[in-house]
């Protein structure tokens, strides 16, 4: 009897591991958790943000057992996609290692001056979705693996 296939390891990385990249790691989990494995982490692990975990809780989603943890945690890990999500004024962990890498720009949702809390936290997580579908669904993983296999950077 064959053992069954890995699935393709995913990291999201941000600056604090606590919003963003917390959320990217339930999003995927609960969309394609069949056919990926999911993990977070940060720079400056400071704790799960409970707006992150309130706004994901409204879709069904319940990351509240997920922790912030450092990038450190992961040195040497095998991943196949490293995937960055922190703001363009922002400094992102670096991941050393062979996976492909992906950097999406998304603000940090509890420091956008002027808007409403909620709103940004169910912003930030409806954009990741959005991203997570079109990057890991079924015509993303497509255009992943041939890339992958040109040895394209992705982007």
């Amino acid at each position: 009897m064959s053992e069954p296939a890995r699935r393709p390891k995913v990291l999201f990385l941000c600056i604090y591991n606590s919003a963003r990249s917390q959320m990217a790691e339930g999003l995927l989990r609960a969309l394609f958790g069949d056919r990926y494995e999911a993990c977070s982490a940060g720079a400056s692990p400071a704790g799960l943000n409970a707006w992150a975990v309130k706004a994901m809780a409204e879709i069904g989603i319940d990351i509240s057992d997920q922790y912030s943890k450092s990038v450190d945690v992961f040195a040497g890990g095998d991943f196949d996609y490293v995937v960055t999500v922190c703001g363009a004024d922002q400094k992102c962990p670096a991941f050393r290692g062979e996976a492909k890498r992906l950097h999406w720009d998304i603000a940090d949702p509890g420091e956008k001056a002027g808007v409403d809390t909620m709103a940004s936290f169910r912003e930030t997580r409806d954009d990741l979705k959005r991203r997570i579908e079109r990057a890991f669904g079924a015509a993303g993983i497509r255009k992943l693996q041939a890339e992958k296999s040109k040895g394209k950077a992705l982007g």
